[in-house]
């Protein structure tokens, strides 16, 4: 009997989280855990960009449901606090988002992983090429 072991992926917009999702699945897998699926938007800004909102929403909950994920939209001023709240809220083990190419200062990754608490580990997934273009 495998351990337990909860992923959470971090999604930020509809166009990548699909990929996101299928890591944290391939990984959930292999173990006897959840796939919890965590979109914050920072308070005061859409939820998913530019985007229609009612559609992204869809998107998410759609392709979430796809890969057996709990769906979490919120809204908060704390982005990171609010992502190492759930984490630990949700027994996680494991945080699955994008790769950041921000320097070491304003970098998404290492900013996060210093809120969290020890033992919860993050895999940054790089972008593919294709995705690059905007």
């Amino acid at each position: 009997m495998n351990k337990e072991y909860n992923i959470m992926v971090c999604v930020t917009q509809q166009k990548t989280c699909e990929r996101l999702i299928k890591r944290g699945a391939q990984i959930r897998d292999q173990y006897e855990g959840e796939l919890f699926v965590i979109h914050v938007a920072k308070e005061g800004e859409n939820f998913l960009g530019k985007s229609k909102e009612g559609d992204a929403l869809e998107y998410l909950f759609e392709k979430s449901k796809a890969y057996g994920a709990n769906l979490t939209v919120v809204r908060s001023q704390d982005v990171l606090t609010t992502l190492g709240d759930l984490a630990q809220k949700n027994h996680i083990h494991l945080i699955i988002l994008g790769e950041s190419y921000e320097n070491e200062d304003k970098n998404v990754v290492n900013k996060l992983q210093k809120k969290l608490p020890e033992g919860i580990e993050i895999e940054a997934v790089p972008v593919q090429k294709k995705e690059k273009v905007s």
